[in-house]
């Protein structure tokens, strides 16, 4: 593609996700129907057009941003850069009238001052479009310079996709909503069985949980930039979104904390969600919690780590009550764990499944620990 912006119907798109979740968010993009699904590091790309950008963004609960590659060119020093940015269609795309900010890499290239290099994109976007570029626009142009290559691509997205429009809620060292649908994809969790954390913090995995069982797009309540693209059709993205759930369920979603705040802050959260009908918060701390009524599910805990929450001496104590709580309490249970401290997981003696890759979380790099259904 040179010289061009994107053609209307089929072009790359990239769905960035944490380094180590990545085939994760592979299965879910397959599953949702988007063709040429790849995995790469720290995401999954696909083809197709502007309705599927918009559908992405509105659907996939996974990804953390949906970025548009809209064109590339060969430079091989400043000037052609800058010659070729200015001949570049960037009407096609992008609107005059809507602020943007560039940001640029660049590595193994002639062009190996990025900082100059987006000032010469700035000033062609200035001087060729018209347009205003502002260090605080929502609207960013990412450019990338590799082998003296330069690709564009547009974030479609804006705010980070963890943004579902409904949290305004939260707790200390929280996990961001895109990670844990794909850490409850990668315990298995379809929808079809209740999910129960006993540290729920600001409610997310059973918020999440009930979303999934439901339906409901993560996109529902909130706008996205590629509302300020000039590709963009109100109508025909409003036709793919819903503000109702797809489907009914009979589950029920449960959560619990020893901190009343943390479970004022879930309960607000659902009620803004739309679950607060099958979701239950109630303060607890941890040895008493009771295994719900009905089926087995599905418990799965985000714990302190002692890196930023308490102490992790301590927190040796805390995992070994959690694992007799569970074992005693929640057979043919699932249990999915998340932490950055293999040491912590086994004090647990709780009957772990080989692990997956670790995955980038906050700085930290933290692991799944998953069980089978507990004796």
């Amino acid at each position: 593609m040179t010289q061009t912006a994107t053609a209307p119907t089929d072009f790359e798109i990239f769905l960035s996700c944490p380094p180590g979740l990545e085939a994760l968010l592979l299965d879910e993009v397959r599953e949702a129907g988007f063709k040429g699904a790849t995995q790469l590091p720290g995401g999954v790309t696909c083809r197709g057009g502007w309705p599927d950008v918009w559908r992405a963004n509105l659907e996939l609960r996974g990804a953390s941003r949906v970025l548009v590659r809209i064109g590339e060119f060969r430079a091989f020093h400043l000037a052609q850069l800058d010659k070729r940015s200015r001949k570049f269609p960037w009407s096609d795309v992008l609107r005059a009238d809507v602020p943007l900010r560039v940001e640029t890499t660049t590595q193994k290239s002639k062009i190996y001052h990025a900082g100059a290099a987006t000032q010469r994109i700035e000033t062609a976007l200035k001087e060729s479009l018209g347009a205003t570029i502002s260090p605080e626009a929502s609207l960013v142009l990412k450019v990338r310079i590799d082998d003296n290559l330069v690709t564009f691509s547009v974030d479609t997205s804006g705010e980070g996709l963890h943004k579902r429009g409904h949290k305004t809620a939260v707790v200390k060292a929280p996990m961001r909503e895109t990670m844990a649908a794909l850490l409850l994809r990668g315990c298995g969790y379809t929808g079809d069985e209740p999910v129960l954390d006993p540290m729920c913090g600001s409610g997310t995995f059973p918020i999440e949980a009930a979303e999934i069982a439901l339906g409901l797009q993560p996109g529902r309540a909130r706008r996205f930039a590629f509302e300020d693209l000039a590709t963009y059709d109100a109508a025909a993205c409003e036709a793919l979104r819903r503000s109702g759930p797809a489907r009914e369920t009979a589950q029920i979603f449960y959560g619990s904390d020893r901190d009343q705040g943390a479970v004022r802050a879930s309960t607000a959260n659902a009620e803004r969600a739309g679950v607060a009908g099958i979701t239950r918060f109630h303060c607890a701390p941890l040895s008493e919690v009771q295994r719900p009524d009905g089926p087995p599910g599905l418990v799965m805990i985000n714990p302190p780590y002692g890196t930023r929450i308490g102490n992790r001496k301590m927190l040796f104590a805390l995992h070994g009550a959690m694992g007799t709580v569970l074992k005693e309490r929640f057979s043919g249970w699932r249990v999915g764990i998340v932490t950055s401290d293999a040491g912590l997981a086994k004090a647990t003696a709780l009957p772990f499944l080989p692990t997956q890759a670790p995955i980038a979380h906050g700085g930290l790099k933290v692991t799944l620990f998953l069980t089978d259904p507990l004796p």
